[in-house]
């Protein structure tokens, strides 16, 4: 059952000009997103809209039917997700201007967790594409999902070496998740929808023009612990998910390529600037603290959270904390409170940064 703010956070998302830092002004001064679709025109200036925006959304609002939307969305087998959901992805979540609502086919599983983006060329050289496909297979193999765009390239290998490693893949897409974009890549799409899911924070029925795509590369960055670009010109447009990623505080890696290549220009310049050496899968999972990732993503669907976890997770941060320091916190008994951190490790909840000492991960 569609939960009741879900057509609200719909609403929105097709009134041009209310992105989410003013949909979020919004919300934070009428007291929910319902209260907000119906704000008149003091509360919208009030909450600090411009005329421009506020005349936008009382003109839509109006002619926008918002249970046709929810059936339209239905029909075509699509999920709506907003930033008030348990589901929504945590690591998008955590990244600055995230969309308040993703259109989603397929499915995103807390196993999504653990994922690094793959992006690259759409001209990549033999030795790109054997490269894409090399790290990218590892990867999927090491319980990682692979985010992607689904352009042809770079893209394309990367979602297609996941899917033949049995592993996980998402593609966010510049356009409505009903339209897949290339054509080239219809078949790619249903595989991936099959084994991961396509996601976009564009409407249904969004066209695939060129501006749509530098934008969404900010969810492609968002959904991943990393990014890895394999082939990258000077001017690449992969470059720009670089970008959005160091802005969402996510680590960076770079395959080197041919010295005499243009293609590698942009990824030289990346390890120039300080980005991590990816000779493999291995050196990712590594640099990001993924080696256990299939053994974290077993016990986070095994072992259920209690409130014994729930507490200490809650007064872990991203600030080092040791052990006896949270046992004297909450009352708990040393070796309980280091057998419950033990649990929270290997459900890749929380991390050693130093001896008994313990922080919260992303």
């Amino acid at each position: 059952m569609t939960p009741a703010h879900t057509r609200y956070y719909l609403g929105f998302n097709l009134v041009p000009g209310v992105g989410p830092a003013r949909l979020a002004r919004l919300i934070a001064h009428c007291g929910s997103v319902e209260a907000a679709w119906q704000a008149d025109t003091l509360d919208l200036a009030m909450a600090g809209l411009d005329t421009r925006s506020s005349a936008a959304l009382l003109a839509a609002r109006p002619q926008i039917d918002l249970d046709a939307e929810l059936e339209r969305a239905k029909r075509a087998g699509t999920t709506l997700c907003t930033i008030e959901d348990a589901a929504y992805p945590a690591m998008l979540r955590a990244a600055p201007g995230a969309p308040p609502l993703i259109y989603i086919r397929g499915d995103l599983t807390p196993a999504d967790d653990w994922a690094v983006a793959v992006v690259g060329t759409r001209t990549p050289t033999s030795y790109g594409r054997e490269a894409a496909q090399r790290l990218s297979y590892d990867l999927a193999c090491g319980g990682v999902t692979v985010v992607s765009g689904l352009a042809l390239g770079i893209d394309s290998v990367a979602h297609t070496a996941a899917l033949e490693a049995g592993g996980r893949t998402i593609a966010v897409l510049g356009c409505g998740v009903d339209l897949p974009y290339p054509e080239r890549n219809r078949g790619l799409a249903e595989r991936i929808i099959a084994q991961g899911a396509l996601v976009s924070d564009y409407p249904l029925g969004t066209r695939p023009v060129a501006a749509n795509f530098p934008p969404r590369n900010r969810l492609i960055s968002g959904l991943s612990l990393g990014t890895l670009v394999v082939e990258a010109g000077e001017k690449s447009g992969a470059l720009i998910t670089v970008d959005f990623a160091l802005e969402q505080g996510r680590d960076i890696f770079a395959v080197p390529g041919h010295i005499f290549s243009r293609q590698s220009a942009g990824t030289h310049r990346l390890l120039r600037d300080g980005a991590g050496l990816a000779t493999c899968a291995g050196d990712i999972l590594e640099g990001l603290n993924l080696n256990a990732a299939g053994v974290q993503r077993e016990a986070r669907a095994e072992l259920p959270s209690d409130q014994t976890e729930a507490l200490l997770l809650d007064l872990l941060s991203y600030e080092p904390q040791h052990a006896d320091v949270i046992s004297r916190a909450t009352g708990m008994p040393p070796a309980q409170v280091a057998a419950t951190l033990a649990v929270l490790e290997l459900k890749g909840l929380a991390r050693q940064a130093g001896p008994m000492e313990y922080v919260r991960r992303h």
